[in-house]
């Protein structure tokens, strides 16, 4: 086809969609999903799919609960057939015997929703959908089940093929910056000159992922600090009066705040997928760099010290390091995995767990939740491979000596404490 003739096959079809919005169809959302599903023209379709994103974004949470439950239930595959399928292609394998399971074994839902992203824009539209999935449907199993196709698909549709890298800096358009403050999650940006410090000093960077969809929506981001030293703690990291350093003259690149913009996401994987490739483009850029680590907090401590009826020694730095490496080192979830979130996500990446600090986040939040204390996980970019490897085949973790023995040694006093009382 020409371009010319692309051209005017686009304002038709854009012409025929206004037309078609300004006679909306009457009939009830759930039909119009399965005429959507049912639908054979092209122009017709992407109609359909207009009017049923932009109703259900007007709906209330009942209406919204009551549309999912009908993709849950009435747009499911049908078991009996699945099984049919199945039993004829084990019994005559071939392409057409594979179609039909395939064809069987696929929810239309997911075919629904696949057609509803054909409309402009429409992604973010199916992302803040499943925000609205997840929110409304956290205990109901069809609904859970529901998310499971959107999963499958956003898997696909997000994976890192698609992703774009951007840095972001002060110099990044107003609306950007105001979703960076919007969306931190690690450490509250509490003003704009608090997000200054953090983009335009020459040993500050900060970057994300986009995708081509939503190209003014982060998806996911990481703050960058360059220094001398691995750090300590966060308050020191962040100080309004440190002295900014020329960026060359860096050894440690600190991933201090990685931050998911989108509840839509939830469980759709690139973290992994952003340090590294900000590690791999800051050896390149930066010769001096040799060490990679973050500062992270530690979310599940204080909680899991509950659990386990353990005294938190506030007044004690070097035992509250104690109890935080034998956290890390030794507390697992019903899975076997480590309890708490950020460390599966970091060893998951192969990176392994190198210090741990007491007083490190002094904050209200830093204090609540593992009284104040930090952890640095280290990314050696040679061995990343490997230790990744190692921890999902055995969920081991990979620690620096020293942290080993601040593990050994709160083990040593728990077993002597349980000994004794």
């Amino acid at each position: 086809m020409s371009l010319l003739a692309e051209l005017l096959s686009t304002v038709f079809e854009r012409r025929q969609r206004r037309e078609a919005a300004a006679a909306p169809d009457g009939r009830p959302l759930e039909e119009l999903a399965s005429a959507l599903v049912g639908s054979t023209g092209e122009t017709s379709g992407l109609a359909l799919a207009e009017e049923i994103l932009a109703r259900f974004k007007a709906l209330d949470d009942d209406g919204k609960r009551a549309f999912f439950r009908h993709l849950a239930m009435e747009m499911n595959i049908a078991p009996e057939t699945v099984r049919a399928t199945l039993d004829a292609y084990e019994k005559n394998p071939s392409k057409a015997s594979y179609r039909a399971f395939m064809a069987a074994s696929e929810p239309r839902r997911q075919e629904l929703i696949r057609r509803l992203n054909k409309v402009p824009d429409a992604t973010g539209a199916l992302v803040r959908m499943r925000t609205d999935l997840l929110r409304l449907g956290r205990g109901e199993p069809e609904l859970e089940a529901l998310d499971l196709d959107f999963r499958h698909l956003f898997a696909s549709w997000f994976n890192r093929g698609f992703l774009v890298l951007r840095p972001i800096s002060w110099e990044s358009p107003a609306h950007i910056l105001e979703k960076i403050i919007a969306y931190e999650a690690v450490h509250a940006i509490d003003s704009w000159d608090d997000l200054r410090r953090r983009l335009q000093p020459s040993d500050r960077r900060c970057f994300a992922f986009f995708h081509p969809s939503m190209p003014d929506e982060p998806l996911i981001f990481v703050e960058v600090a360059l220094t001398r030293d691995v750090p300590r703690s966060i308050q020191a990291l962040l100080a309004e009066d440190r002295e900014a350093m020329p960026a060359e003259d860096a050894t440690t690149a600190v991933f201090y705040s990685i931050s998911n913009c989108q509840a839509g996401l939830a469980s759709i994987s690139f973290g992994n997928s952003l340090i590294k490739q900000v590690a791999s483009d800051l050896a390149a850029e930066l010769s001096g760099l040799d060490t990679f680590v973050t500062l992270s907090p530690i979310p599940g401590l204080s909680k899991w010290i509950r659990e386990e009826g353990i005294d938190m020694p506030l007044q004690d730095a070097e035992g509250v390091r104690a109890i935080a490496a034998r956290y890390l080192l030794t507390a697992k979830n019903k899975r076997g995995q480590p309890y708490d979130p950020v460390a599966r996500f970091h060893l998951g990446n192969g990176a392994i767990v190198h210090a741990v600090h007491a007083d490190a986040d002094t904050s209200p939040k830093g204090r609540a939740q593992s009284g104040g204390a930090m952890v640095n996980y280290l990314y050696d970019l040679g061995k990343t491979a490997q230790n990744h490897e190692r921890f999902a085949e055995t969920q081991e973790v990979i620690a620096a000596a020293g942290v080993q023995t601040l593990a050994a040694a709160a083990s040593a006093q728990a077993q002597e404490r349980h000994s004794n009382g």
